[in-house]
């Protein structure tokens, strides 16, 4: 991507950063539906969590700063761990999970192999704290709630960002724009679609 002077649209990439995606020529489609409407969800479907944890690789530190913000908005705390291998997140996540009321997994590849997911929805089911997902194909894993990005939205906001660029707006947009609907799934329970 860099060098380029044709502007580049990334569509829902977790580790931009890591990857160094985003230029002066590039810019991005969240990779997730609204923090802020993910929390308000969950609290809305129990109403108790009070404490949520997290664990996330290095480099998120926008992302953080979003959840910190959603989750006090709705009175609740996040306890977050940032690791660099999936054996690490294992490792966090059993120290954590005695201690919190719901975890939130975040799609980072880096830090997340499908034997340690496995082990992570298996001790959660254990430990009966329930787990939002970033898939709904997770909840046949044992996952709790699912919140995901509605591809409605995901091509609207596409759209708009390619008219700006063709208007030479592209200045005017920032790195990454946010999405604006979620869909909420649980475990065995009907769906939720929220704006």
């Amino acid at each position: 991507v860099d060098g380029n002077e044709v502007p580049v649209l990334l569509d829902q990439v977790f580790n931009y950063q890591h990857h160094k995606l985003l230029t002066n020529h590039s810019r991005g489609v969240a990779a997730l539906p609204p923090l802020d409407a993910q929390i308000a969800a969950w609290k809305e479907f129990d109403p108790t969590m009070s404490r949520v944890g997290v664990i996330v690789g290095s480099g998120h530190d926008d992302l953080l700063a979003e959840a910190e913000l959603a989750a006090q908005r709705h009175d609740i705390e996040l306890v977050v761990q940032v690791t660099n291998s999936d054996q690490e997140t294992l490792y966090f996540f059993r120290r954590m999970i005695r201690d919190i009321d719901g975890f939130w997994l975040f799609p980072d590849n880096r830090i997340l192999s499908s034997r340690v997911l496995q082990q992570m929805l298996e001790e959660a089911q254990r430990q009966r704290v329930p787990v939002n997902v970033p898939s709904e194909s997770m909840l046949s894993l044992g996952a709790m709630i699912s919140m995901t990005s509605q591809a409605s939205d995901i091509a609207e906001t596409i759209v708009g960002i390619v008219r700006k660029i063709q208007a030479g707006d592209l200045d005017r947009i920032p790195p990454i724009t946010q999405l604006t609907e979620i869909r909420v799934k649980t475990n065995g329970a009907a769906q939720v679609v929220q704006r």
